[in-house]
């Protein structure tokens, strides 16, 4: 028996309606990838535009090792040093143990200096290890920072442009970069050839606390390579 012409039109709606539906959600697909990779471009730009001194510091959100959020942000109006660590980084290993870097955490806190550790290894990397793990080895190491903060996805290490550990970046409280660099320097004791190490963080510190310009920083790292996550 042949369908009536009306029946006839109502299937014709009826496929009419399936195909603008289909295609409404194609393009809302094609919209939704499209965002997500200009998501990914702009990570990516960020990543090769990190900020040189005298620019506003990128502000960010991490975990620390106890579950609690801290954004950069919320710390305007006082100094912040950004250390890029690793426990399994022999070089960041080395000051800990000589109780270098946590000196100077202890005196910079000591003086309202907020100071944030960060790990932006990646889960998958043979050094990484777990917030737990990471918050039992700087105890263990008398560590005095404010907070230390997980990165494995990498965001805030590539914000940064952060290469090595151990890395320092200081954002004084207008949110301003004002130090980029390696914690050390190498320098000729007088009367002889040994290299003494002399701490550019705690200059640059005292520089700035003293209204003064950083005069000098250690443009070099010397640490273990940040493993990305890729």
């Amino acid at each position: 028996m042949s369908s009536s012409p009306s029946s006839g039109s109502r299937s014709y709606r009826a496929a009419r309606q399936a195909q603008a539906a289909l295609s409404r959600a194609s393009r809302r697909a094609i919209m939704t990838a499209a965002v997500a990779l200009g998501a990914t471009f702009m990570l990516n730009s960020q990543a090769l535009a990190a900020p040189a001194i005298g620019q506003p510091a990128p502000d960010f959100v991490a975990v620390d090792t106890a579950g609690q959020s801290h954004r950069l942000s919320d710390f305007a109006g006082k100094f912040v040093v950004l250390e890029w660590t690793n426990p399994a980084c022999p070089t960041v290993g080395a000051h800990y143990q000589s109780g270098n870097i946590p000196a100077s955490q202890k005196s910079a806190t000591d003086q309202g200096v907020v100071w944030l550790a960060i790990n932006s290894t990646e889960r998958r990397a043979d050094d990484y290890r777990k917030p737990e793990a990471v918050s039992a080895w700087m105890q263990s190491h008398a560590a005095a920072a404010t907070a230390v903060l997980m990165d494995e996805d990498g965001v805030i290490g590539r914000a940064y442009g952060a290469h090595a550990t151990p890395q320092i970046f200081i954002v004084d409280p207008r949110g301003t970069l004002v130090y980029a660099g390696g914690i050390e320097a190498l320098a000729v004791r007088p009367g002889g050839s040994r290299p003494a190490i002399g701490n550019y963080v705690d200059k640059a510190l005292r520089e700035a606390f003293g209204g003064q310009p950083i005069t000098s920083a250690s443009s070099r790292v010397h640490g273990s390579p940040i493993r990305y996550q890729t």
